[in-house]
């Protein structure tokens, strides 16, 4: 594992800035310009869980997080300049996923651990999601963002979900009404043995297989299971 973390942080984290690409640089460590957030907060997470904490180049991760990542719901002018050119990363609205993603790291560092920038992302993070109901279009609550996001899935890359959104503001040890229609969704696709199916895999594009699409699941039950206690008690 330890050999694992060494070969993402050489390869994949940008040594100027701190975040992470998915393309390398020919100097070593990820591309400058191919930075993204989701990849960033999905790195950082693990790194974390893993236990690198720490370790000064998970601390600039952290730092590029609470840095650029933005909350806004839809800037009348997206800003201009590194790292914001990436259309389909940023463009006039957050990235509903970044927003995910960049959450879901600083959300996994320990209480007595998060200094005022990483509490202001948290708090800036929390309010985007919950403004948007976790899954709806917030200047139109009647709309769906993305069906996808109904459909639960494991393990998830740079897509989400609103089980695993749930997961982070129950973690966080959130209690908002704007969270009930998910949970009202997850409560809605158990099945009369308690248990909750793989709807959304990337089976095929590993190099293992995790479940069947379509069958009941361990991961997406442990999940579904661990929302519903930590709201509910």
């Amino acid at each position: 594992m330890r050999r694992a973390c060494e070969f993402t942080l050489n390869s994949s984290q940008n040594r100027e800035s701190g975040g992470f690409s998915y393309l390398g640089d020919s100097g070593g460590g990820g591309k400058h310009k191919r930075v993204i957030p989701c990849l960033t907060g999905n790195m950082v997470w693990s790194l974390i869980r893993l236990g690198y904490l720490d370790d000064p180049r998970v601390q600039r991760g952290i730092d590029w997080i609470t840095t650029y990542q933005r909350f806004d719901d839809g800037a009348s002018e997206a800003p201009k300049g590194w790292p914001y050119g990436r259309r389909s990363c940023w463009g006039r609205h957050s990235c509903h996923m970044g927003v995910v993603k960049a959450l879901k790291a600083p959300a996994e560092i320990p209480t007595d651990k998060r200094n005022d920038d990483v509490k202001r992302t948290i708090e800036n993070g929390v309010e985007y999601l919950l403004k948007h109901h976790i899954y709806k279009r917030s200047h139109d609550l009647t709309r769906v963002s993305k069906t996808e996001w109904l459909r639960f899935g494991f393990p998830l890359m740079w897509n989400t979900d609103a089980l695993e959104i749930l997961g982070i503001l129950t973690g966080l040890g959130y209690r908002d009404s704007r969270m009930e229609e998910a949970l009202d969704l997850v409560v809605s696709k158990q099945d009369d043995q308690g248990r909750w199916k793989l709807e959304n895999t990337f089976n095929g594009r590993f190099q293992v297989d995790i479940e069947q699409r379509g069958k009941p699941s361990k991961w997406i039950t442990l999940n579904a299971l661990r929302a519903l206690k930590g709201f509910y008690g």
